[in-house]
Protein backbone atom coordinates (compact mmCIF):
# COMPACT_ATOMS: atom_id res chain seq x y z
CA UNK A 1 0.00 0.00 0.00
CA UNK A 2 1.40 3.35 -1.18
CA UNK A 3 2.76 5.80 1.57
CA UNK A 4 0.49 8.37 1.28
CA UNK A 5 -2.82 6.31 0.32
CA UNK A 6 -5.90 6.89 2.47
CA UNK A 7 -6.83 4.27 4.23
CA UNK A 8 -10.59 3.69 4.25
CA UNK A 9 -13.32 1.32 3.04
CA UNK A 10 -13.87 1.65 -0.40
CA UNK A 11 -17.10 2.11 -2.90
CA UNK A 12 -16.90 -0.98 -4.91
CA UNK A 13 -20.63 -2.22 -4.21
CA UNK A 14 -22.53 -1.54 -7.42
CA UNK A 15 -26.11 -1.72 -7.55
CA UNK A 16 -26.52 -4.96 -9.36
CA UNK A 17 -24.48 -6.45 -6.01
CA UNK A 18 -26.32 -4.54 -4.11
CA UNK A 19 -29.42 -6.23 -5.51
CA UNK A 20 -27.30 -9.43 -4.82
CA UNK A 21 -26.80 -8.53 -1.56
CA UNK A 22 -30.46 -7.91 -0.13
CA UNK A 23 -31.66 -10.74 -2.37
CA UNK A 24 -29.10 -12.80 -0.97
CA UNK A 25 -30.25 -11.61 2.86
CA UNK A 26 -34.18 -11.71 2.26
CA UNK A 27 -33.87 -15.32 0.83
CA UNK A 28 -31.97 -17.12 3.54
CA UNK A 29 -33.86 -19.49 5.67
CA UNK A 30 -37.62 -17.80 6.18
CA UNK A 31 -39.21 -18.83 3.07
CA UNK A 32 -37.75 -22.58 4.41
CA UNK A 33 -38.87 -21.76 7.73
CA UNK A 34 -41.36 -19.27 8.69
CA UNK A 35 -44.69 -20.76 6.76
CA UNK A 36 -44.69 -22.98 9.87
CA UNK A 37 -44.02 -19.99 12.24
CA UNK A 38 -47.25 -17.84 10.79
CA UNK A 39 -49.29 -21.17 10.43
CA UNK A 40 -48.58 -22.52 13.55
CA UNK A 41 -49.89 -19.06 15.33
CA UNK A 42 -52.33 -18.31 13.14
CA UNK A 43 -53.81 -21.84 12.48
CA UNK A 44 -55.64 -21.15 8.88
CA UNK A 45 -54.27 -21.53 5.43
CA UNK A 46 -55.96 -17.97 4.44
CA UNK A 47 -54.83 -15.86 7.19
CA UNK A 48 -51.07 -17.58 6.53
CA UNK A 49 -51.36 -16.48 3.45
CA UNK A 50 -52.84 -12.72 4.24
CA UNK A 51 -50.03 -12.55 6.54
CA UNK A 52 -47.42 -12.73 4.43
CA UNK A 53 -48.82 -10.54 1.84
CA UNK A 54 -49.30 -7.83 4.87
CA UNK A 55 -45.37 -8.61 6.28
CA UNK A 56 -44.10 -8.27 2.51
CA UNK A 57 -46.46 -4.66 2.43
CA UNK A 58 -45.21 -3.52 5.60
CA UNK A 59 -41.57 -4.33 4.99
CA UNK A 60 -41.62 -2.47 1.77
CA UNK A 61 -43.20 0.55 2.84
CA UNK A 62 -40.79 0.31 5.67
CA UNK A 63 -38.13 0.09 2.74
CA UNK A 64 -39.18 3.24 0.92
CA UNK A 65 -38.41 5.40 4.49
CA UNK A 66 -35.08 3.67 4.92
CA UNK A 67 -34.51 4.67 1.48
CA UNK A 68 -35.01 7.97 2.06
CA UNK A 69 -33.38 8.19 5.17
CA UNK A 70 -29.83 6.63 3.41
CA UNK A 71 -30.14 8.65 0.36
CA UNK A 72 -30.38 11.75 2.34
CA UNK A 73 -27.92 10.88 4.99
CA UNK A 74 -25.47 8.28 2.51
CA UNK A 75 -22.76 6.98 5.10
CA UNK A 76 -22.30 3.37 6.80
CA UNK A 77 -24.17 2.82 9.68
CA UNK A 78 -27.62 2.70 8.69
CA UNK A 79 -30.32 3.27 11.37
CA UNK A 80 -27.69 3.72 14.07
CA UNK A 81 -26.52 6.88 12.49
CA UNK A 82 -30.33 8.17 11.40
CA UNK A 83 -31.34 7.79 15.19
CA UNK A 84 -28.36 9.26 16.61
CA UNK A 85 -28.12 12.19 14.18
CA UNK A 86 -31.92 12.51 14.85
CA UNK A 87 -32.03 12.09 18.77
CA UNK A 88 -28.55 12.21 20.05
CA UNK A 89 -25.60 9.78 21.09
CA UNK A 90 -27.31 7.94 23.65
CA UNK A 91 -30.62 7.18 21.43
CA UNK A 92 -27.59 5.84 18.91
CA UNK A 93 -26.17 4.07 21.30
CA UNK A 94 -29.08 2.26 22.43
CA UNK A 95 -30.03 1.41 19.12
CA UNK A 96 -26.08 -0.30 18.45
CA UNK A 97 -26.96 -1.79 21.20
CA UNK A 98 -29.29 -3.35 20.21
CA UNK A 99 -28.60 -5.08 16.84
CA UNK A 100 -24.90 -6.35 18.54
CA UNK A 101 -26.86 -7.90 21.11
CA UNK A 102 -30.09 -8.81 20.00
CA UNK A 103 -30.00 -8.46 15.93
CA UNK A 104 -27.51 -9.68 14.16
CA UNK A 105 -25.84 -12.80 16.56
CA UNK A 106 -28.85 -14.09 17.25
CA UNK A 107 -29.79 -14.08 13.38
CA UNK A 108 -26.99 -15.59 12.19
CA UNK A 109 -26.76 -18.27 14.87
CA UNK A 110 -30.32 -18.54 14.23
CA UNK A 111 -29.36 -19.47 10.26
CA UNK A 112 -26.22 -21.62 10.91
CA UNK A 113 -28.03 -23.56 12.89
CA UNK A 114 -31.29 -24.07 10.21
CA UNK A 115 -27.92 -24.56 7.47
CA UNK A 116 -26.94 -27.62 9.49
CA UNK A 117 -30.69 -29.03 9.85
CA UNK A 118 -31.21 -28.38 5.57
CA UNK A 119 -27.72 -30.30 5.06
CA UNK A 120 -27.98 -33.07 7.61
CA UNK A 121 -31.49 -34.00 7.35
CA UNK A 122 -31.36 -36.37 4.53
CA UNK A 123 -28.84 -38.30 6.49
CA UNK A 124 -30.78 -38.52 9.79
CA UNK A 125 -34.29 -39.02 7.83
CA UNK A 126 -35.37 -41.28 10.74
CA UNK A 127 -34.26 -40.18 13.69
CA UNK A 128 -33.48 -36.94 15.33
CA UNK A 129 -30.07 -34.88 14.29
CA UNK A 130 -27.25 -35.65 17.00
CA UNK A 131 -27.17 -31.89 18.86
CA UNK A 132 -23.20 -32.15 19.12
CA UNK A 133 -22.53 -32.76 14.99
CA UNK A 134 -25.65 -30.15 14.39
CA UNK A 135 -23.27 -27.09 16.36
CA UNK A 136 -20.67 -28.09 15.17
CA UNK A 137 -20.68 -28.25 11.98
CA UNK A 138 -23.40 -24.71 12.43
CA UNK A 139 -19.83 -22.95 13.80
CA UNK A 140 -17.60 -24.23 11.51
CA UNK A 141 -19.64 -22.68 8.51
CA UNK A 142 -20.04 -18.97 10.44
CA UNK A 143 -16.16 -19.18 10.94
CA UNK A 144 -15.82 -19.96 7.23
CA UNK A 145 -17.73 -16.76 6.61
CA UNK A 146 -15.97 -14.69 8.75
CA UNK A 147 -12.91 -15.41 7.39
CA UNK A 148 -14.02 -14.93 3.99
CA UNK A 149 -15.43 -11.21 4.58
CA UNK A 150 -11.86 -10.85 6.86
CA UNK A 151 -9.78 -11.67 3.27
CA UNK A 152 -11.80 -9.28 0.69
CA UNK A 153 -14.67 -7.95 -0.35
CA UNK A 154 -15.54 -8.05 -3.46
CA UNK A 155 -14.97 -11.73 -3.29
CA UNK A 156 -18.09 -12.00 -0.84
CA UNK A 157 -20.15 -9.89 -2.83
CA UNK A 158 -19.14 -11.91 -5.61
CA UNK A 159 -20.25 -15.22 -3.58
CA UNK A 160 -23.36 -13.05 -2.62
CA UNK A 161 -24.46 -13.22 -6.61
CA UNK A 162 -23.89 -16.50 -6.89
CA UNK A 163 -25.96 -18.12 -3.73
CA UNK A 164 -28.63 -15.84 -4.85
CA UNK A 165 -28.72 -17.65 -8.14
CA UNK A 166 -28.83 -21.02 -6.12
CA UNK A 167 -31.93 -19.87 -4.19
CA UNK A 168 -33.78 -18.77 -7.05
CA UNK A 169 -33.31 -22.12 -8.41
CA UNK A 170 -34.91 -23.49 -5.58
CA UNK A 171 -37.36 -21.78 -4.81
CA UNK A 172 -38.29 -22.06 -9.20
CA UNK A 173 -38.14 -25.55 -8.12
CA UNK A 174 -40.89 -25.94 -5.59
CA UNK A 175 -43.20 -23.12 -7.90
CA UNK A 176 -42.93 -25.11 -10.57
CA UNK A 177 -43.63 -28.62 -9.07
CA UNK A 178 -46.33 -26.79 -6.74
CA UNK A 179 -48.01 -25.00 -9.41
CA UNK A 180 -47.86 -28.29 -11.63
CA UNK A 181 -49.54 -30.01 -8.98
CA UNK A 182 -52.27 -27.44 -8.39
CA UNK A 183 -52.92 -27.70 -12.04
CA UNK A 184 -53.89 -31.38 -11.61
CA UNK A 185 -56.40 -31.41 -9.17
CA UNK A 186 -54.07 -31.23 -5.86
CA UNK A 187 -55.86 -28.00 -4.60
CA UNK A 188 -57.58 -29.51 -1.52
CA UNK A 189 -55.28 -27.17 0.91
CA UNK A 190 -56.55 -23.64 -0.97
CA UNK A 191 -60.30 -24.75 -0.12
CA UNK A 192 -62.14 -23.27 2.47
CA UNK A 193 -58.72 -21.66 3.85
CA UNK A 194 -59.57 -19.69 6.83
CA UNK A 195 -61.14 -22.55 8.68
CA UNK A 196 -60.23 -22.64 12.28
CA UNK A 197 -58.76 -19.66 12.00
CA UNK A 198 -57.24 -17.85 15.46
CA UNK A 199 -58.08 -13.96 15.34
CA UNK A 200 -56.46 -12.83 18.17
CA UNK A 201 -54.52 -10.28 17.89
CA UNK A 202 -51.60 -11.80 20.40
CA UNK A 203 -50.98 -14.58 17.89
CA UNK A 204 -51.11 -12.51 14.76
CA UNK A 205 -48.56 -10.26 16.21
CA UNK A 206 -46.02 -13.24 16.89
CA UNK A 207 -46.72 -14.11 13.15
CA UNK A 208 -45.64 -10.87 12.34
CA UNK A 209 -42.18 -11.98 13.65
CA UNK A 210 -41.95 -15.00 11.38
CA UNK A 211 -42.57 -12.85 9.00
CA UNK A 212 -40.06 -10.49 9.70
CA UNK A 213 -37.51 -13.02 9.63
CA UNK A 214 -38.59 -14.08 6.38
CA UNK A 215 -38.44 -10.59 5.13
CA UNK A 216 -35.24 -9.64 7.40
CA UNK A 217 -32.39 -7.90 5.15
CA UNK A 218 -34.01 -5.55 3.11
CA UNK A 219 -32.09 -2.81 5.46
CA UNK A 220 -28.85 -3.97 5.77
CA UNK A 221 -27.24 -2.50 2.56
CA UNK A 222 -27.84 1.21 4.91
CA UNK A 223 -25.31 -0.07 6.93
CA UNK A 224 -23.04 -0.41 3.43
CA UNK A 225 -23.64 3.16 2.13
CA UNK A 226 -20.81 4.40 2.53
CA UNK A 227 -18.87 1.44 0.12
CA UNK A 228 -22.06 1.78 -2.59
CA UNK A 229 -21.27 3.11 -6.18
CA UNK A 230 -23.26 6.56 -6.25
CA UNK A 231 -25.59 5.63 -3.41
CA UNK A 232 -28.19 8.29 -3.80
CA UNK A 233 -29.54 6.10 -7.27
CA UNK A 234 -28.53 2.82 -6.14
CA UNK A 235 -29.59 2.49 -2.60
CA UNK A 236 -33.45 3.28 -3.44
CA UNK A 237 -33.26 1.16 -6.40
CA UNK A 238 -31.61 -2.03 -5.02
CA UNK A 239 -34.37 -1.83 -2.31
CA UNK A 240 -37.16 -0.95 -4.43
CA UNK A 241 -36.18 -4.10 -7.31
CA UNK A 242 -35.03 -6.10 -4.58
CA UNK A 243 -38.47 -5.98 -2.37
CA UNK A 244 -40.59 -6.39 -5.27
CA UNK A 245 -39.09 -9.50 -6.47
CA UNK A 246 -38.92 -11.35 -3.21
CA UNK A 247 -42.59 -10.34 -2.05
CA UNK A 248 -43.94 -11.73 -5.26
CA UNK A 249 -41.78 -14.87 -5.12
CA UNK A 250 -42.51 -15.60 -1.46
CA UNK A 251 -46.21 -15.31 -2.24
CA UNK A 252 -46.29 -17.72 -5.33
CA UNK A 253 -43.98 -20.27 -2.85
CA UNK A 254 -46.49 -20.26 -0.48
CA UNK A 255 -49.05 -21.16 -2.67
CA UNK A 256 -47.52 -23.57 -3.92
CA UNK A 257 -46.52 -25.18 -0.95
CA UNK A 258 -49.62 -26.09 -0.27
CA UNK A 259 -49.99 -27.99 -3.84
CA UNK A 260 -47.98 -30.55 -2.20
CA UNK A 261 -48.66 -30.60 1.83
CA UNK A 262 -50.97 -29.70 4.20
CA UNK A 263 -51.10 -27.75 6.58
CA UNK A 264 -50.82 -30.68 9.00
CA UNK A 265 -47.51 -31.75 7.24
CA UNK A 266 -46.10 -28.48 7.26
CA UNK A 267 -46.60 -27.72 10.79
CA UNK A 268 -44.96 -31.23 11.25
CA UNK A 269 -41.96 -30.72 9.47
CA UNK A 270 -38.95 -29.22 11.01
CA UNK A 271 -37.50 -28.67 7.41
CA UNK A 272 -40.74 -27.65 5.20
CA UNK A 273 -38.96 -27.58 1.58
CA UNK A 274 -37.09 -30.70 1.86
CA UNK A 275 -40.42 -32.59 2.75
CA UNK A 276 -41.97 -31.17 0.01
CA UNK A 277 -39.01 -32.52 -2.32
CA UNK A 278 -38.88 -35.61 -0.46
CA UNK A 279 -42.66 -35.84 -2.04
CA UNK A 280 -42.29 -34.55 -5.38
CA UNK A 281 -38.29 -35.49 -6.37
CA UNK A 282 -38.29 -38.97 -5.34
CA UNK A 283 -34.17 -40.03 -6.02
CA UNK A 284 -32.95 -36.19 -6.50
CA UNK A 285 -34.70 -35.19 -3.12
CA UNK A 286 -31.14 -34.99 -2.28
CA UNK A 287 -30.89 -31.63 -4.45
CA UNK A 288 -33.24 -29.56 -2.82
CA UNK A 289 -31.55 -29.61 1.05
CA UNK A 290 -27.94 -28.45 -0.92
CA UNK A 291 -30.13 -25.62 -2.80
CA UNK A 292 -31.52 -24.50 0.78
CA UNK A 293 -28.43 -24.95 2.23
CA UNK A 294 -26.50 -22.87 0.17
CA UNK A 295 -29.55 -20.26 -0.11
CA UNK A 296 -29.01 -20.00 4.04
CA UNK A 297 -25.01 -19.01 3.40
CA UNK A 298 -26.03 -16.01 1.68
CA UNK A 299 -27.71 -14.40 4.75
CA UNK A 300 -25.26 -15.51 6.97
CA UNK A 301 -22.65 -13.87 4.36
CA UNK A 302 -24.54 -11.12 4.07
CA UNK A 303 -25.28 -10.20 7.67
CA UNK A 304 -21.85 -10.67 8.61
CA UNK A 305 -20.52 -8.08 5.72
CA UNK A 306 -23.37 -5.61 6.74
CA UNK A 307 -23.56 -5.84 10.15
CA UNK A 308 -19.63 -5.58 10.78
CA UNK A 309 -19.77 -2.09 9.14
CA UNK A 310 -22.71 -1.11 12.01
CA UNK A 311 -20.61 -1.83 14.32
CA UNK A 312 -17.21 -0.44 12.85
CA UNK A 313 -19.15 3.03 12.36
CA UNK A 314 -20.11 2.94 16.13
CA UNK A 315 -16.65 2.26 17.48
CA UNK A 316 -15.49 5.01 15.31
CA UNK A 317 -18.18 7.40 17.19
CA UNK A 318 -16.78 5.68 20.74
CA UNK A 319 -19.36 3.77 21.53
CA UNK A 320 -17.48 0.62 20.99
CA UNK A 321 -14.25 -0.43 22.08
CA UNK A 322 -11.38 1.35 19.60
CA UNK A 323 -10.13 -1.95 18.23
CA UNK A 324 -13.29 -2.39 16.55
CA UNK A 325 -13.35 0.70 14.52
CA UNK A 326 -9.99 -0.38 12.89
CA UNK A 327 -9.16 -2.55 9.42
CA UNK A 328 -6.65 -4.76 8.23
CA UNK A 329 -3.81 -2.83 6.96
CA UNK A 330 -3.35 -5.50 3.62
CA UNK A 331 -7.20 -6.30 2.92
CA UNK A 332 -8.80 -3.13 4.16
CA UNK A 333 -11.69 -5.13 5.73
CA UNK A 334 -13.11 -4.56 9.51
CA UNK A 335 -11.47 -7.83 10.43
CA UNK A 336 -11.91 -6.62 14.61
CA UNK A 337 -15.84 -5.68 13.86
CA UNK A 338 -16.24 -9.44 12.01
CA UNK A 339 -14.68 -11.64 14.39
CA UNK A 340 -16.59 -9.94 17.63
CA UNK A 341 -19.77 -11.29 15.25
CA UNK A 342 -18.39 -14.57 15.36
CA UNK A 343 -17.64 -14.77 19.07
CA UNK A 344 -21.50 -13.59 19.70
CA UNK A 345 -22.89 -15.88 17.07
CA UNK A 346 -20.95 -19.25 18.34
CA UNK A 347 -22.57 -18.15 21.98
CA UNK A 348 -26.26 -18.41 20.51
CA UNK A 349 -25.62 -21.31 18.97
CA UNK A 350 -25.84 -22.90 22.58
CA UNK A 351 -29.63 -22.32 22.41
CA UNK A 352 -31.68 -25.50 20.76
CA UNK A 353 -34.35 -23.35 19.92
CA UNK A 354 -34.61 -21.92 16.69
CA UNK A 355 -37.95 -20.12 16.99
CA UNK A 356 -36.53 -18.44 20.18
CA UNK A 357 -33.93 -16.95 18.21
CA UNK A 358 -36.28 -15.72 15.96
CA UNK A 359 -38.56 -14.24 18.04
CA UNK A 360 -35.46 -12.26 20.04
CA UNK A 361 -34.56 -11.23 16.54
CA UNK A 362 -37.98 -9.69 15.64
CA UNK A 363 -38.51 -8.13 19.06
CA UNK A 364 -34.88 -5.90 18.61
CA UNK A 365 -35.44 -5.40 14.76
CA UNK A 366 -39.02 -3.75 15.81
CA UNK A 367 -37.97 -2.15 18.78
CA UNK A 368 -35.25 -0.58 16.54
CA UNK A 369 -37.75 0.54 13.57
CA UNK A 370 -39.95 2.29 16.49
CA UNK A 371 -37.00 4.60 16.87
CA UNK A 372 -36.47 5.37 13.56
CA UNK A 373 -39.55 6.25 12.28
CA UNK A 374 -39.88 8.44 15.24
CA UNK A 375 -36.24 9.83 14.60
CA UNK A 376 -37.62 10.13 10.67
CA UNK A 377 -40.38 12.33 11.44
CA UNK A 378 -38.57 14.09 14.13
CA UNK A 379 -35.60 14.95 11.55
CA UNK A 380 -38.49 16.59 8.93
CA UNK A 381 -38.94 19.17 12.08
CA UNK A 382 -35.22 19.34 13.01
CA UNK A 383 -33.55 19.73 10.07
CA UNK A 384 -36.29 21.00 6.84
CA UNK A 385 -33.26 21.64 4.87
CA UNK A 386 -31.80 18.24 4.28
CA UNK A 387 -31.47 17.13 0.53
CA UNK A 388 -33.70 14.53 0.11
CA UNK A 389 -33.49 12.54 -2.96
CA UNK A 390 -36.29 10.27 -1.90
CA UNK A 391 -39.45 12.17 0.09
CA UNK A 392 -41.79 9.73 1.13
CA UNK A 393 -45.09 11.48 3.12
CA UNK A 394 -44.74 11.70 6.32
CA UNK A 395 -47.45 9.90 7.27
CA UNK A 396 -46.26 7.14 6.27
CA UNK A 397 -43.29 6.58 9.01
CA UNK A 398 -45.42 7.84 11.47
CA UNK A 399 -48.25 5.04 10.64
CA UNK A 400 -45.10 2.42 10.55
CA UNK A 401 -44.02 4.15 14.14
CA UNK A 402 -47.41 3.29 15.66
CA UNK A 403 -47.32 -0.42 13.91
CA UNK A 404 -44.20 -1.40 15.40
CA UNK A 405 -45.23 -0.31 18.75
CA UNK A 406 -47.83 -1.79 18.78
CA UNK A 407 -46.69 -5.34 17.89
CA UNK A 408 -43.53 -4.69 20.07
CA UNK A 409 -46.35 -4.10 23.04
CA UNK A 410 -48.39 -7.03 22.28
CA UNK A 411 -45.35 -9.30 22.22
CA UNK A 412 -45.04 -8.25 26.25
CA UNK A 413 -48.21 -9.35 26.24
CA UNK A 414 -47.70 -12.59 24.90
CA UNK A 415 -44.05 -13.47 25.40
CA UNK A 416 -43.58 -12.09 28.71
CA UNK A 417 -40.07 -13.82 29.69
CA UNK A 418 -38.51 -13.28 25.94
CA UNK A 419 -39.67 -9.67 26.40
CA UNK A 420 -37.84 -9.24 29.79
CA UNK A 421 -34.89 -11.00 28.59
CA UNK A 422 -34.63 -8.78 25.68
CA UNK A 423 -35.34 -5.30 27.94
CA UNK A 424 -32.54 -6.83 30.04
CA UNK A 425 -30.62 -6.93 27.68
CA UNK A 426 -31.20 -3.25 26.74
CA UNK A 427 -30.80 -2.17 30.23
CA UNK A 428 -27.46 -3.52 30.79
CA UNK A 429 -26.36 -1.59 27.80
CA UNK A 430 -27.83 1.77 29.16
CA UNK A 431 -25.22 0.41 32.66
CA UNK A 432 -22.60 0.03 29.77
CA UNK A 433 -22.93 3.48 28.25
CA UNK A 434 -23.01 4.92 31.83
CA UNK A 435 -19.90 3.30 32.61
CA UNK A 436 -17.43 3.13 29.33
CA UNK A 437 -18.53 6.39 27.38
CA UNK A 438 -20.29 9.15 29.12
CA UNK A 439 -17.23 8.54 32.51
CA UNK A 440 -14.67 9.96 30.77
CA UNK A 441 -12.44 10.66 33.14
CA UNK A 442 -11.32 7.56 33.78
CA UNK A 443 -8.45 6.41 36.33
CA UNK A 444 -5.24 6.53 34.58
CA UNK A 445 -4.24 3.06 35.55
CA UNK A 446 -7.72 1.96 33.81
CA UNK A 447 -7.02 3.89 30.74
CA UNK A 448 -3.72 2.38 30.38
CA UNK A 449 -4.32 -1.38 30.77
CA UNK A 450 -7.19 -0.35 27.79
CA UNK A 451 -4.56 1.08 25.76
CA UNK A 452 -2.35 -1.87 25.91
CA UNK A 453 -4.94 -4.41 25.94
CA UNK A 454 -5.78 -2.64 22.41
CA UNK A 455 -2.06 -2.35 21.02
CA UNK A 456 -2.07 -5.91 21.55
CA UNK A 457 -5.11 -6.71 19.42
CA UNK A 458 -3.65 -4.24 17.00
CA UNK A 459 -0.64 -5.95 16.27
CA UNK A 460 -2.33 -9.49 16.55
CA UNK A 461 -5.01 -9.22 14.10
CA UNK A 462 -2.80 -6.69 12.04
CA UNK A 463 -5.37 -3.82 12.12
CA UNK A 464 -4.67 0.08 11.78
CA UNK A 465 -7.05 2.80 12.34
CA UNK A 466 -8.98 4.28 9.31
CA UNK A 467 -9.08 7.92 8.06
CA UNK A 468 -11.82 9.16 9.19
CA UNK A 469 -13.62 12.42 7.30
CA UNK A 470 -14.91 15.33 9.87
CA UNK A 471 -18.16 15.20 8.78
CA UNK A 472 -18.72 11.53 10.27
CA UNK A 473 -18.51 12.92 14.12
CA UNK A 474 -21.55 14.15 14.90
CA UNK A 475 -22.55 15.92 18.30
Amino acid sequence: MARDAKVELKKQVTLLQGVGIIVGIIIGSGIFVSPVGILQNVKSVGLSLLMWAICGLYNMLCALCYAELGASIPESGGEYIYIKRAFGDFAGFVCLWINFLLVCPVGIAAASLIFTTYLLKPIFSDCDIPESGLRLISALVVMLLIMLNCINVKLVTRLQLIITFSKIIALLIIIVIGFYWIGTGNNENLKNTFTGTDYRIGPIALSFYSGFWAYSGWSYLNFLTGELVNPNRNLPLAILISMSLVITVYLIANVAYLGVLSPFEMLKSTAVAVTFAEQTLGPASWVMPILIAISVIGMINGTSLSMSRLFFVGAQNNHMPKIISMITRKNLTPAPSLLIILLLSLSYQQSGDIFFLIEMEGFGFATVLVMVFAGQVYLRRKEPKLLRPIKVPVALPIILFFVSLIIVALTFYEKPYESLFATGVVAVGCLIYLFCVRWKNKPLKMRTILYKITCVLQKTLDVVEVDVDEELNWD
